[in-house]
Order: structure tokens, then sequence, then C-alpha cells
């Protein structure tokens, strides 16, 4: 998921110049400040330079503190107008450059880039410091809160703007706002410790992921591979600029998929271990001393909030709301899933001893491989068999867009003439259903050893009345990309994924809400992942399907009897995915759960996340977290700590959304027109519960479905 950083605060745009030395040259306005003159607003690469950064961002926050100081020394009484919107909109230049280079340090960070950050965010953290222990202008915001809520029976405020200003009263308060002065100086301590070891920990996530690299000598060693995926190993290891032929690159999470067809087991191990062990200090890079003080600093984050634990501190804000419900929703579907997930294992090993003998013992790094063969021999279906089917061009165009265009009536055009920050990226001009423009979308599909590993949606500017924007949003995805002349083929996971990240672009790109710090994507961690999820539905409705599954040579589409093998494929021993994505879960909570004294040493963290495993009974060889304790960037380096729950979570909503459409029509206008007005539309201005029963009619979801849509 996907979402990669939040901005705190916006501000008022101002023309503003900087110089540059080279040559004497005249100065030089800075387009990272200046509004730009592209459809919507759009950022303007090809005048930026990497040289605009540090100065625009230097320029950009000295304009926001000027803003607060505005709102502060106003001598009239504060409002929801001078104070609450005044605020919303203080660090409207801030977040324009901030979205523009952090938008490049996750998906093509140079080193230049990376110097610039190391330099930009304590700046940030500072700026938020200020701004979040400002007493002054807190006094003004709880005025404003208090006076509204004097009177909850008033209808003087509208909804929205009630939203907002329970919103912006609530996150001064959760940052430290009311604490004493002493409290309060260290929360600003660790604020400050906290940014700088994310920074590293990205920095080092990275290094180790690339350096965990398998090279392979020769093409035989590669035996079982397509020749499509053979050409990819090829042009990964010329990519990376070394002699040895073959490299099979390490993707982010434990499992990598080639490891469904490699033959030599050897290599198989080889490619298991270098993903397990790429940042836990068996090879150069070890990330345990980041992830035991960052786990520290946010447990003492919590209890100088109060709480007893920082998920706890963390979980309020959100729809499960404690910690206590999380781990009974999670218990709930381990009970059902362990067993299935047992006697899945036995069948997969027993099959193996088949051909390798009654005493061959199975494997993390022999399951997919004898998986991959026994969905061939039960199923006949095979990756390299459907992939032909899944260019990615015909994936996005006649299956993303297509489906946008059934259900919510969206139409896009590619627009050439709007500058991207690498060639890869397309850009698209979004049209609703009147004709009228909605958005932009980018889209940057393709790997690189620039790119941070995963897959994200963020935007370069979020949707606004307040501010006449629209939304311009982009995705990003790490798929391979095929030798020049051949066409770039996709996994039936990698089809899904960009369903998925579509999802969460429809979330900003339907946005219709008055102010920024409510739009989009804007909401609880445990609803963010539902649009997206449930988006990946549409990948399989049958004439969804058959409109992008084309043969890549004969533009045919994919004949009945493969598809059929095909979509009864996805749900094929579901145990691992489902293994897969508990045991990470539980690890992120385990670690979350802990006071800030009981939190392991680095050398015993290893220790820790094995303990964690046992206890609420996932402790498997067979099927190990999506990602381990050492390179789960999600919560180290993103904003998931102690919500990765959430893609679970949010799986019931959108098995429950996915089942209302069924109902109503998947593909009716006035389906998807019901799904804009309730929930894609709405952002985060009303209650998210129930946005979800206005749309299902449940008051409740029901958990069950979850493991039906699994096939368990």
């Amino acid at each position: 998921m996907k979402i990669t950083k939040t901005f705190m605060t916006i501000g008022i745009a101002s023309a503003m110049t900087v110089q540059f030395s080279a040559c004497q040259q005249a100065p030089r306005e800075n387009p990272l400040l200046a509004e730009s003159e592209l459809p919507f607003g759009a950022p303007d690469f090809s005048k930026i330079q990497t040289t605009d950064y540090l100065p625009a961002f230097e320029a950009a926050i000295q304009d926001q503190r000027d803003n607060i100081a505005k709102i502060v020394d106003n001598p009239d009484s504060a409002t929801f107008e001078n104070t609450i919107v005044a605020y919303d909109e203080s660090g409207r230049m801030l977040e324009r450059v901030s979205r523009v280079f952090f938008a490049l340090v996750e998906a093509d960070k140079t080193p230049e880039l990376g110097e610039i950050e190391k330099k930009v965010q304590p700046m940030l953290t500072d700026l938020e410091n200020d701004i979040s222990f400002n007493k002054a202008l807190f006094e003004r915001i709880k005025l404003v809160y208090d006076r509204q809520h004097s009177a909850p029976n008033s209808d003087s405020v509208p909804t929205e703007k009630q939203k907002l200003l329970d919103e912006v009263y609530k996150e001064f308060v959760r940052k430290g706002a009311l604490l004493p002065e002493e409290k309060m100086k260290r929360m600003k301590e660790i604020n400050l410790r906290i940014s700088d070891l994310q920074q590293q920990w990205g920095d080092q996530l990275t290094a180790a992921t690339n350096d965990a690299v398998v090279w392979v000598d020769n093409k035989e060693e590669l035996a079982g591979l397509s020749e499509a995926d053979i050409a990819q190993c090829a042009k990964d290891a010329e990519n990376l600029g070394k002699k040895t032929p073959y490299a099979i690159v390490i993707v982010n999470t434990t499992q990598q998929a080639l490891l469904a067809s490699l033959d030599n087991r050897d290599l198989r191990k080889r490619v298991f271990e270098a993903s397990i062990h790429r940042a836990d200090g068996t090879n150069k890079h070890n990330t345990f001393p980041l992830v035991v003080e960052i786990a520290k600093l946010r447990a003492e984050q919590a209890e100088l909030m109060g709480y007893k634990n920082y998920a706890s501190y963390s979980l309020e804000r959100t729809m499960a709301k404690t910690p206590e419900s999380v781990y009974s929703f999670l218990k709930n579907l381990i009970q059902a899933y362990r067993p299935k997930a047992d006697a899945e294992t036995k069948a997969i090993e027993d099959f193996a001893r088949k051909t390798q003998g009654t005493d061959f013992l199975l494997q993390p790094y022999d399951r997919f491989y004898y998986s991959a063969k026994m969905k061939k021999e039960m199923l006949n279906v095979s990756d390299d068999e459907v992939k032909p089917y899944f260019n990615v061009d015909s994936v996005l165009q006649n299956g993303v867009f297509y489906a946008a265009n059934r259900v919510y009536g969206l139409s896009f055009k590619q627009r050439n003439d709007i500058p991207t920050y690498h060639p890869d990226m397309k850009v698209f001009e979004v049209t609703d259903k009147d004709g009228t423009p909605k958005a932009l979308f980018y889209c940057d599909y393709f790997r690189r050893p620039t790119k941070r590993g995963g897959a994200w949606m963020d935007g370069f500017a979020k949707q606004s009345r307040q501010r006449e924007q629209k939304p311009i949003i982009y995705n990003v995805c790490n798929n391979a990309k095929a030798p020049e002349g051949q066409p770039s083929l996709l996994t039936w996971d990698e089809v899904t994924t960009l369903f998925h990240e579509f999802g969460h672009a429809l979330h900003g790109i339907l946005s219709d809400c008055q102010y920024n710090g409510l739009s989009g994507t804007s909401v609880a961690r445990d609803f963010v992942e539902m649009p997206s999820q449930f988006n990946e539905s549409f990948a399989s409705i049958p004439e969804i399907f058959d409109h992008y599954a084309l043969h890549y040579k004969t533009g045919k589409p994919m004949p009945a009897d493969l598809k059929e093998r095909m979509l009864k494929s996805i749900n094929f021993q579901p145990c691992y995915a489902l293994g897969e994505n508990l045991a990470a879960t539980c690890l992120d909570l385990a670690w979350h759960m802990l006071a800030s004294a009981d939190i392991p040493t680095a050398d015993k963290a290893s220790d820790f996340e094995q303990q964690a495993l046992t206890q609420i009974g996932l402790l498997d060889t067979q099927i190990p977290p999506r990602y381990k304790t050492s390179y789960f960037n999600h919560v180290w380096g993103g904003g998931y700590a102690a919500g990765y729950y959430s893609y679970l979570w949010t799986e019931v909503l959108a098995v429950n959304i996915a089942d209302v459409f069924a109902q109503r029509g998947a593909l009716k206008p006035e389906t998807g027109q019901d799904m804009r007005d309730k929930i894609l539309s709405r952002g985060n201005t009303g209650d998210l519960m129930q946005m979800f029963t206005d749309f299902t009619g449940m008051k409740q979801p029901d958990a069950s479905a979850l493991l039906k849509a699994r096939g368990l």
C-alpha cells in the first residue's frame, strides 16, 4: 500500500525567487515556489532542477512560519475561518514543494536527493514541533473547539466544518499540546530523533535490498524460467553494472515470485536466504539497532501521553479503537486458518515426495515451486501460460481504466505534453461523465535501483474546493520492464496490484471536499485500504477480464478454457497468502504492545520475533511473515506502525462492499454513483463506519466473508 507520506499542514502560496550563482546569471524564479502554469497546476519537471529543492524548502518553511504567526497575532477573536481554515491553508506552499520532492525520494532517489533529504528532514521536524507545541496557536484552536462543543446541538457549524475542527483540535492534543512543559520538551526531542532514524532506515533498507541481488553465472542455472524472465535477469544484471551475466533482483516481500519456476534447488535457497537475511546482520546490513530505538521512542511517546503502549495510543483514532479489538479479530482468523494451513503444507510436501522421495523435507524456498507444479497438474494452468495475456498496457487501459469508465463514468486520455520526472512515467487526463476535467493521473510502473520496493499511491496535489484545486494523483509499482522491443508482461498478482493502487487513486480522484485536510485518502488507516482492496474485485469480473486479457501478439482474448482454469486457480492453496499477512500483522502489534522498558536489545530482536510468533500460534517455517522485522518498511519507515492489521480489517469491508455491488449489478452506473456519493467522494468528512453502513445497509462488517472470499 501503499500510501506514502502525509503532510502535516498546508499554506498560502506566494511567488518567490531564488538566486543561483552559475556564471553570475540573472535571478531565476524557482519553479517549485511559483504557481505552475501547466494544466491542473501540475509540477513542471521540465523546469525543476535538483538545486531548486533546498532553497524551495527554506522559503516554504518560512512562508508557513509567517502564516502561523499571522494566525497567532490576529487581534480579532478566534473563529473557524480565521483560525481553523487559516491553519489548514497555512502550509500550502510547503505541501507543493514536499509532495514533489518526496515523490522523487521514493521513486527515483539519486545520491543528490538523498543528501538534500538529510538536510530537509530535521528542518521539517523542527517546523512540526514548533507548530504542534505553539501554545498561542493551540489556545485559539481550543477556543473555537470549546465554543462549538459548549453548544453541541447547535446547527451553526455544518458537518464538514465540524469535522475539520475536531480533526485539527484532536491532532494537536495527540501530539502533546496539553502536556506540561517538561514532557513537551521531551516529545520534541523524540520527534526529531524518530525523523532521523526513519531516514536512516529508508537509506539502509534500500541499500540492503539492492545488495541482496543474487548473481547467476550461466543460463543453465536459470532452468525453469521462461525466456522472458531470463531476458529480464540479463537486463537487471546489465542495469546494475556488473559483468556477471544474470541477476535475480530481490523484491520487498519475503517470498520471491521466481521461486515458483526455478528448477535449481540450491539457487532457490540462495534467493530465499538473500531475501530473509537482507538486513538482519547476517550480511553487512543490520537494521535491528534502528528498529529497537524507534520502538523504544514510540513506546515512550505513548507513555508521555498516558498510554501503556504505542499500540493503544496509535489505535485510539481508528475504526478498531483498541489493541484488544484487533487481537480478537485476528485470533478468530487464526483459529479458522491454522488447521487448514497445516493441511495445505502437508499436501504440498506429499506431492513433492512423489518425485523427490519419501524422506524429502519441504523447505520454505520449495513451497512456491511445488505448489506451482501441483496447480499445473490439478488445474492445468501456470503463470507462463497466462502472462502473455497480461500486457501491462492492456491491463491499464483495457482493464483498470475500462472498469472505472463502466462503473464511475470516468474517461482517460494520455497527455504527452505534461513533463514527468522519469521517461517511464505516463500522464492521463481524467474526465468525468459530464465531460468536465476531473483530475490528472500519473503512473510509474517499472522498477529501477533508485526506487524503493513495493507499490503505492500519492499525489502532487489533493482535491480541495477551498483552493479550487483538482486532484493530481500518481501510482507507483515495481514491475519488471521488458528489454527493448518486448512486451512487459505481468503475473496475476501484479495485475491485481494495478487494480489495487488505482483503487487508492480513485479515492483521490473522486474526492469532493471543501477542505484539503479532509479530502481524498485523509482517513483512518483501517479504512484507507478499503477502496483499493475493493477495486481488486473488478480484475476478475468476466466482462472486465475479457476486455484486458488479450494476447500481446494476436490481440485475441484468453480462450474460455484457459480463463476458467486461471480464475479457478486464484484461490488455489490460499493459506500462504493469509498466513504471511497474519504473521506480519502480529509482529507489528507485538513490537508496539511493549512498554519502553521491555523493548529487547538489537541482538535479541530476532529472538523476540520468534517468541512473538510462537505465542500467537504463527511460528511456521513454511509460511514466514510477508515482511520480517528487519525489512518491514510499512512499520519502521512508513505510516503503518501498529496498523498493518488494517489490510485484513479493510479486506472485510471491501468484500462486504463487493458483495453489495454483485447484488445490485457490479457494473451498473447507479451502483458506482452510490459508491461515489456515499464513500469515495467524502474523504474524512464524516463517521467512517456510518459511510460503510450508508452504502451497504450493514450495521457491522461481516468478517466471515473474508474467509469465504479467500477460498477458506
